[in-house]
């Protein structure tokens, strides 16, 4: 009679077996290439590929072997198509991985982008998504006063300080200053945001906080549970520091969201549009008022961190993906002096222009403002809104995977049936930007493409743009972003010139989130006419 032990290691050999040998084969996945002869039976090719910092860059060479599908690990697959593809997963259905929780959840409080299931996500967006709507934002006073403000308040007389005596510019972290200045505006309200533009000491102290914790977010995304172990056992895969980094960063937002609080509370809830908090009225009123149909996340915490969560994820995301558009933006115009000519151009047609002169402005005043063009105005421009599909397509802030789980029932994808439940499955902006059949020259920057293109062509680009992804969980924040760096973009070039005077590391970076290598782009600016230069 066989014993114990030898029960054991032959159950053990049976198991092994059926993993590594059998199931592989038998799999309705093994019919999908894979990208790499390990793929069937460890997902360990693409953990190194994540870890070594490669992934979309390999995606992309991968797809353009294989094809539109392809198996990463034994349960998970890439697709590369919109049939069959982005428009099955993303608007069909399929859940988020446990991928965004790991990392995105602020003091422990799932917000909006990291909830896991749709429907309490739908409920949360219902509560919010009529003040980042295209329609709100046109006619929202708040936002045109904050663009005023920002504008000619701050980043111009800094532009204007610059090009007076010279001096070079790190843009990506002035970018940063500006977009978090906006961001946090429309979240708080002017009076209780941020001025990241006029303090850079502490501007750069909360850059150098927020980028001190990217490189750790591999080991809670992707292995959380051989994470926590190894805590458990006194080994931090996560330094302590990115803990600290992460709680001073939350200490910030919560003290903004109760400044607002303390202000409102005090009855000084107005229509002036230089204090209105709009996101944070618009959530704090929804959640109070629909308690009975708020997410159920939303019951197990307190109100004040569910608000705080929500702020935060607005105010990193808002300000990280439209710094790092406009500075590979910039970068582009830079090199091209005869565009920012053209560009010019186009923005004096506006009416009024954004036209600065520092002596028109009396200092002491905040009502002794310039007007500035509508959004409409700004929005039917066909120059600036090329330069922004066009980066948004090449140098697309979020070009990483996304990754979803498939429903409960077999489905289908780019051809293939019978995908089992819960596989992991993802597509990325940068391999569908890159498809040459649809985007001819696809590495080269031509915001021309967008211009010259016939109306069948610029609907099928538009099929394929993914920047701001698609279906009930695309961003909430692009219309807000759109009108945001149009507004600064037409500030800047109707005022000035650009030149790159350092752009060493302005290669992208390969991740998620991908600004520039070297995290700067150094520039000069010079007035138009009368200038400096």
């Amino acid at each position: 009679m066989p014993s114990l032990s030898a029960l054991t290691i032959i159950t053990l050999l049976c198991l092994l077996i059926y993993r590594y040998l059998i199931q592989p084969f038998s799999s309705p996945l093994s019919r999908i290439p894979a990208a790499h002869f390990s793929a069937p039976f460890s997902p360990l090719w693409i953990l190194l590929i994540r870890r070594r910092g490669l992934e979309n860059r390999t995606l992309l060479a991968c797809h353009e072997r294989l094809g539109p599908i392809i198996r990463l690990g034994p349960g998970e697959l890439s697709v590369n198509c919109v049939d069959g593809g982005i428009r099955a997963i993303y608007s069909g259905g399929f859940e988020k991985h446990e991928w965004y929780s790991n990392v995105y959840d602020n003091y422990g409080v799932p917000c909006m982008f990291s909830m896991a299931n749709s429907k309490p996500h739908s409920v949360r967006k219902r509560m919010i998504s009529n003040v980042y709507s295209k329609s709100y934002l046109q006619n929202s006073p708040e936002m045109l006063h904050i663009a005023q403000v920002l504008l000619y308040r701050r980043l111009l007389p800094v532009i204007e300080s610059l090009a007076r005596e010279g001096r070079e510019v790190d843009v990506h972290e002035l970018n940063f200053a500006v977009t978090m200045d906006f961001i946090n505006a429309y979240l708080f309200g002017l009076d209780h945001g941020s001025n990241f533009i006029e303090d850079a000491p502490f501007r750069k102290h909360f850059l150098a906080l927020y980028y001190s914790r990217k490189t750790y977010t591999f080991w809670p995304q992707e292995m959380p549970r051989l994470t926590s172990f190894l805590q458990k056992l006194g080994i931090r895969l996560v330094p302590r520091f990115v803990e600290a980094a992460n709680r001073e960063i939350e200490d910030w937002c919560l003290s903004m969201c109760k400044g607002v609080e303390t202000s409102l509370e005090a009855g000084a809830r107005t229509t002036n549009a230089s204090t209105s908090p709009v996101v944070y009225s618009q959530l704090a009123d929804s959640l109070l008022t629909s308690s009975t149909k708020s997410a159920p996340e939303d019951s197990f915490h307190p109100q004040d961190l569910t608000i705080a969560s929500e702020m935060l994820d607005h105010l990193a995301a808002g300000h990280e993906t439209s710094g790092i558009t406009l500075t590979f933006l910039m970068h582009e115009l830079s090199q091209r002096p005869n565009m920012q000519a053209s560009l010019r151009e186009e923005l004096l047609t506006l009416s009024p222009t954004l036209s600065y002169e520092p002596a028109s402005i009396n200092e002491d005043q905040k009502t002794n403002l310039p007007e500035i063009p509508s959004p409409r105005a700004l929005d039917a421009l066909p120059i600036l809104h090329a330069l922004l599909l066009e980066t948004l397509r090449l140098h697309s802030a979020i070009p990483g995977p996304q990754p979803r789980v498939t429903p409960s029932t077999p489905t289908a994808l780019a051809g293939y049936s019978n995908i089992p439940p819960n596989t992991r499955v993802s597509a990325l902006p940068y391999t569908l930007h890159r498809n040459a059949a649809v985007f001819p020259d696809p590495l080269a920057w031509k915001p021309e493409r967008w211009l010259e293109a016939g109306k069948e062509q610029k609907e099928e680009m538009m099929r394929w743009f993914w920047a701001f992804g698609s279906g009930g969980r695309m961003c909430i924040g692009n219309n807000f972003a759109m009108q945001e760096m149009k507004f600064l973009l037409a500030a800047i070039y109707t005022n000035y010139t650009t030149s790159v005077v350092d752009d060493e590391g302005i290669e992208q970076e390969d991740a998620y989130t991908a600004g520039p290598v070297g995290n700067k782009l150094v520039v000069k600016f010079a007035r138009v006419e009368g200038g400096f230069s």
